[in-house]
């Protein structure tokens, strides 16, 4: 029955969109039942989770659904879960109405389901921005982070394959589009966006784009805006020369920048524990695993991700207010993608390794990889 419904394309479609929307479907209903978040913000957090889904979906259908719930279930994460008033029947009607008949237009008619549900999400945003967002909104920051992440790695993986996948191929319009209106909406609703530039520069650079002047020149405005705007939100003359290592000592969180931040051991020690308080120690470890081997196979992913991730954890390392590791969400989700493609390759080894039983070599990997959700979610519920 299932066959008949649909054509060949459409099912090859649905097939590759399921676990995307089944890993926001099913964060949705952890937000709602153990977090008890109200609906309006539930949907923004798990849109977020399917789109990081959607980013690691090259990697595996398991593999994309259970790295998109360890992002989930990470502490830094799950506390924008909770809190608020009931949302409305009047706010909620428009928000799902207007995203779902522009998704579903674009699907259906245009035959450009990636388009469809680009278009279904912004417009959610928007709305949701308009009528129930608030200045600065971590959950608008990340969704836009995952985002532009997404459209980052994407374009990277089209424009530098492996020699031994499809010849590389020029960027398409929802690349170069979907960076400038991230940008543009992530440095609008909070200047700290601005750190992600380095890396999206540089990744058009290795992506061989050809892109007109105005481009360049608006991005170089959203710059000076997102520089401006660090400038007022996180910097005190103050706070900018108080030394760091007193700060550290005596346990000081200000919500401004130290400059001499990095040079305190402690604060490394800090910034490790916060990663390692997301994902355990195991996930550490699977994220400079998995930074190695993409760094191998596909160098200028590799090298984007760690200039990226590397002005977050600068940040990180200057940064002395006690919201450190919900502002660092966009390292977290970079880490997740690097502990999921260690996850990826380790499996294909083991299928290498095991041409005796391929099939169940191809399944132990991400079924090993299950488990740090799971733990991360037991630990949600207070079980462990």
């Amino acid at each position: 029955m299932f066959n008949l419904l649909l054509a060949p394309e459409s099912r090859q479609h649905l097939i590759y969109w399921l676990p995307v929307v089944f890993a926001g479907v099913v964060t949705g209903l952890v937000f709602v039942t153990l977090g008890r978040t109200p609906f309006v913000r539930m949907v923004a957090l798990a849109a977020t989770i399917s789109v990081v889904a959607l980013t690691l979906r090259r990697f595996g259908a398991l593999l994309a659904f259970t790295g998109a719930l360890a992002l989930a279930f990470s502490p830094a994460f799950w506390s924008q879960t909770g809190g608020g008033a009931p949302t409305t029947f009047t706010t909620i009607a428009p928000l799902v109405a207007l995203a779902g008949i522009a998704g579903a237009v674009i699907f259906w008619l245009g035959k450009r389901p990636g388009l469809g549900i680009t278009v279904a999400l912004v417009i959610f945003t928007i709305l949701f921005w308009a009528l129930v967002g608030t200045p600065r909104s971590l959950r608008l920051t990340t969704f836009f982070s995952a985002g532009l992440i997404f459209v980052l790695v994407d374009a990277l993986f089209t424009a530098n394959p492996r020699p031994d996948e499809t010849p590389s191929a020029a960027l398409k319009p929802y690349h170069i589009w979907g960076v400038l209106l991230f940008l543009t909406l992530g440095i609008l609703n909070d200047a700290l966006f601005t750190l992600i530039t380095p890396a999206l520069i540089l990744g058009i650079i290795l992506s061989k784009a050809p892109l007109p002047r105005w481009y360049w020149i608006a991005m170089v405005l959203l710059v000076v805006i997102g520089l401006r705007g660090i400038s007022f939100q996180y910097l005190n003359s103050t706070w900018w020369t108080y030394p760091a290592a007193e700060a550290e000592a005596a346990a000081i969180r200000v919500p401004f920048m130290l400059a001499d931040g990095w040079r305190d051991p402690a604060r490394w020690l800090a910034l490790l524990n916060i990663v390692s308080g997301q994902f355990t120690i195991i996930g550490v470890l699977l994220g400079v695993l998995g930074l190695a081997r993409l760094s191998r196979w596909y160098p200028p992913l590799g090298v984007v991700t760690m200039v990226a991730y590397a002005a977050y954890a600068l940040f990180g390392l200057i940064y002395f207010g006690k919201d450190n590791a919900v502002l660092l969400l966009p390292l977290l989700i970079i880490q997740v993608i690097w502990m999921t493609y260690a996850a990826h390759t380790f499996g294909q080894w083991l299928q290498k390794s095991s041409a005796s039983d391929a099939l169940l070599a191809r399944w132990v990997a991400p079924a090993a990889f299950t488990l740090l959700p799971l733990v991360m979610l037991l630990r949600i519920a207070g079980i462990l």
